[in-house]
């Protein structure tokens, strides 16, 4: 460790301090930059810190924005925009270690976690007293709720209950100047002053690093049943799910999965989808719930499924994990091909159909494959460009069809990122989706609570993929 960096070893103790290869390149990377052709060569931070503590986590943050040295959060590594990765060396913050569940509050429907806190041990600790978590992701089982925050993530079940964000009552934040505060409450609601806990939520530890976090529960409902459609076409099956939840039927998750997606799953898993677009459903209710399916039935059989199929809890948990795993299974389906980047737009549910359209449209006149699945009911699309990353011509077609979706999806009033955030690899269409003048107000609020930019420079901002720093006082172009 250089002199530069001694001053860690005073405020906590050589153990929580690491500067070993091994670590250092773990923490250069997460799940978006393990392809060398996307991504930029990995800046590695000049040392790794395992803080236990708010007070040591403000202790840090407060020596470090003295020394003018970066710190970039980091915890699960399974962002999928760069987000916890160091543009400029510095410090990573790890913040595994501190990962308690301080309490939980059944008469509340409350628990109180640390950020390191797993998405399997809200579970296990809300299931004690017949409560869950209900907007875990998909991907919660191997993510903290502190990333699940900093990244506004959300999931199958957004539908239904919403997503992580709006199960936030209270956050205990360190500023980058060390100060520790506390944002929302544990009522129910306030309107207490500026909203400054939302604030929080989405900002990639730009901001402030989270180190506590009240959130709300929910009863586990008293009947789960899964349903599956199967489609002859593919605009069959987003046609029914735009009507399902424009008709207003109370689903959990309602998810696509199209034909391409089907077959890289039963490779990858060995299960036994049905070659053909699918739509996936889950249904919550304490009572009635087969009227609730019978609902959505109809509605489903006006577009002519070629099957529709209930099932139970346990046999729909097959099922589900044949979604889950796509994330893996893209990977794995061919060796001569890889994802570019994890496709996330979400746009209003009247162009959910027309969005997927459009992919397989873009698919049909590059030649390229182009699968779509995800969170249908929230006009959620996943979806993946498959390249051969030996064929420079190839990659530079993926990308331009990658970024023509984004351009879609905002240009119809939609989001290039739904639930992955910016971080490194969606900052070149902040200004599109939002406009100047607004990513302007960002930028004040970031240099008013961060005017070293200490926390997670070379995020979110447009700029920064050219090296620039959003400081106090910086002309921006």
């Amino acid at each position: 460790m250089t002199e530069d960096y001694e001053f860690l070893t005073d405020i906590l103790d050589e153990t929580q301090v690491s500067t070993t290869e091994e670590t250092l390149t773990e923490h250069s990377g997460d799940w978006a930059t393990l392809s060398e052709w996307i991504t930029p060569e990995p800046v590695e931070p000049a040392v790794v810190v395992y803080p236990e503590t708010t007070a040591e986590v403000a202790a840090v943050l407060e020596a470090a924005t003295e020394r003018d040295i970066p710190v970039t959060p980091y915890a699960a590594g399974t962002s999928l925009e760069g987000n916890p990765v160091p543009s400029h060396g510095g410090i990573s913050m790890n913040l595994t270690k501190m990962n308690a569940v301080l309490d939980v509050r059944p008469e509340d429907f409350q628990i109180d976690v640390e950020p390191g806190v797993m998405g399997p041990d809200i579970v296990e600790a809300a299931g004690k007293h017949g409560l869950f978590f209900p907007p875990l992701p998909s991907s919660g089982d191997i993510s903290t709720i502190g990333g699940m925050i900093a990244n506004a993530a959300s999931g199958m079940q957004t539908v239904k209950y919403g997503e992580v964000a709006d199960w936030v009552l209270e956050l205990e934040v360190v500023l980058a100047d060390g100060s520790v505060i506390t944002t929302g409450s544990k009522a129910p609601k306030t309107s207490a002053g500026y909203n400054l806990r939302d604030l929080f939520v989405g900002s990639e530890g730009t901001l402030g690093i989270v180190t506590r976090a009240t959130l709300e529960l929910a009863g586990r409902p008293a009947q789960i049943r899964g349903g599956r459609a199967i489609f002859e076409t593919l605009d069959d099956a987003t046609a029914a799910v735009t009507d399902v939840v424009t008709a207003g039927v109370d689903v959990a998750k309602i998810e696509l999965m199209d034909t391409q997606s089907a077959r890289i799953s039963n490779a990858y898993t060995g299960a036994d989808l049905p070659d053909t677009p699918m739509v996936f459903l889950e249904f919550h209710a304490d009572h009635s719930i087969e009227e609730e399916i019978e609902f959505c039935r109809s509605v489903i059989e006006s577009h002519g499924p070629l099957a529709f199929e209930t099932a139970g809890e346990e046999e729909m948990d097959k099922l589900w994990e044949a979604r889950k795993e796509l994330a893996y299974a893209l990977s794995e389906y061919d060796p001569d091909l890889q994802p570019l980047h994890a496709g996330d737009v979400t746009v209003p549910i009247s162009e959910y159909g027309p969005t997927i359209e459009y992919a397989k449209t873009q698919a049909n006149e590059t030649g390229l494959l182009v699968p779509c699945f995800g969170h249908a009911g929230d006009g959620n699309v996943h979806y993946a460009v498959l390249v051969d990353p030996e064929d420079d011509a190839e990659v530079e077609r993926g990308k331009e069809v990658y970024a023509a979706l984004v351009d879609r999806a905002i240009a119809v009033g939609g989001t290039a990122t739904g639930e992955h955030g910016v971080g490194r690899g969606k900052r070149e269409y902040l200004v599109d989706e939002h406009g100047e003048d607004t990513v302007e107000a960002m930028r004040a609020i970031k240099r008013a609570l961060d005017p070293t930019d200490t926390l997670n420079p070379g995020k979110i901002f447009p700029e920064t993929t050219t090296g620039e720093r959003v400081r106090e006082h910086t002309e921006t172009t």
